[in-house]
């Protein structure tokens, strides 16, 4: 007995050094680029900065194992996840529709959507699509290649918010919650009501479902849930107290990553971990993360709006530029109230470079929210850039025993 107990300590030990030094070694790097980072390391409070960077490492058979790093990760510390929450709703949305599957529901199904609670919309065409109909697919598409807003809360009303709520448990992601639509102001009781809504093969009305209503709040404990020192209500009227968030979203960085790394290596997982997806669902994902605006016919974007590089900030910031042919980035970002994030999977066929990195900064110098007025450009799309651009080049120079095969991540960009 004295021995397990002896063994248990060691290894408790062992793991509690392993963070520190994990810790340690992001912070250790940034240090090293002063030029780069020393004004938001100076300022840990006011930016926030959480980073989760981890290691793939193959064996000879190509399998992968994971060595992570993290600086300053705090689950309970809350930030607004803003867009990073709507993978999980892909992922979700696209298992219910394999669930259902008997039924007739597909991905490609016309999706009708109804109202039946006060501020609900229906959406009952999609020019954006070939078809001129919405569907889950093209939802998809959308979230992935530009972060739509209106197909997010498509996917919500679809899933249901408990059924949410269910999965982010049942995939251990216990840290989060997805309680809200984005940009329409959805909070309180009108959150917990989804809308009515009918699918379509044809003609043929395949399923039906009736509307919802989820009571629970999901309560996490959280601390910053109140900023600054005042908001811009509705109104934009100045409000001179702190902001609360409570109620809100949460997506902690480690259930973001997690996520990530079960959606990109689902074989490193047991088998009773993995999401119910098909090999034509991998692919609709891994196309479409890693696919650029520019390269989408259906739906069609002004390249002046959504540029190549668009929604890739952990390399490229926000800069409009000509993207690596080398590199694609399998990623999930979001911006709002100062925070940028950005949850990724970076893949360099070329130099046979792989790796996931996860990331918040905010910054919002005078403290007040909903006045459009924060920092992304100065502070948080720079940081976003160099940090990604730093731990390239870390993995450009990091030793390998077994050169990755990475052939399952080239898509093709004409699907």
């Amino acid at each position: 007995m004295k021995r397990i107990l002896i063994v248990a300590f060691s290894f408790i030990s062992l793991s509690v050094m392993a963070q520190k030094t994990d810790t340690v070694f992001l912070k250790k790097l940034m240090e090293t680029r002063p030029e780069l980072f020393s004004a938001v390391l100076n300022h840990p409070d006011q930016n926030q900065i959480q980073i989760l960077y981890t290691q793939v490492n193959r064996d000879a058979k190509n399998k992968p194992t994971f060595k992570t790093f993290s600086y300053n990760l705090d689950p309970h510390h809350y930030f607004y996840p803003a867009s990073t929450v709507k993978l999980a709703a892909v992922i979700f949305a696209l298992e219910k529709v394999n669930r259902l599957k008997s039924t007739g529901l597909t991905i490609k199904s016309a999706m009708i959507t109804d109202s039946a609670y006060k501020g609900q919309t229906r959406v009952l065409t999609d020019t954006s699509a070939k078809n001129g109909l919405p569907s889950i697919e093209h939802y998809v598409k959308k979230i992935l290649l530009t972060s739509d807003n209106d197909a997010f809360n498509r996917l919500f009303e679809f899933i249901g918010r408990a059924e949410i709520n269910e999965k982010l448990r049942a995939n251990g992601l216990n840290d989060s919650r997805i309680l809200n639509r984005l940009a329409i102001g959805d909070a309180g009781e009108s959150a917990k009501h989804t809308n009515p809504i009918k699918f379509y093969n044809g003609d043929h009305l395949v399923y039906d479902q009736a509307a919802q209503y989820d009571p629970k709040d999901y309560e996490l404990k959280l601390s910053n849930l109140v900023m600054g020192t005042g908001y811009m209500d509705s109104t934009d009227k100045l409000v001179n107290k702190p902001f609360s968030l409570a109620g809100k979203n949460a997506f902690a960085i480690h259930d973001q990553q997690k996520l990530m790394q079960k959606l990109i290596f689902p074989e490193a997982f047991p088998v009773k971990e993995r999401f119910n997806l098909t090999k034509e669902d991998y692919k609709l994902i891994y196309t479409y993360m890693s696919k650029y605006p520019t390269e989408s016919d259906f739906p069609k974007y002004d390249p002046k709006a959504f540029w190549p590089t668009y929604a890739k900030m952990l390399y490229y910031g926000r800069e409009h530029v000509t993207p690596d042919p080398n590199i694609r980035i399998f990623n999930k970002y979001g911006d709002s109230y100062g925070y940028i994030i950005d949850n990724s999977y970076f893949v360099d066929f070329k130099n046979g470079i792989e790796y996931f990195l996860t990331a918040v900064v905010q910054s919002n110098e005078d403290g007040i929210f909903n006045d459009n007025k924060y920092e992304y450009e100065t502070v948080c799309f720079p940081f976003m850039k160099n940090l990604g651009r730093t731990i390239y080049e870390l993995e450009l120079k990091r030793a390998k025993k077994q050169k990755p095969d990475l052939s399952k991540f080239k898509m093709d960009y004409t699907y």
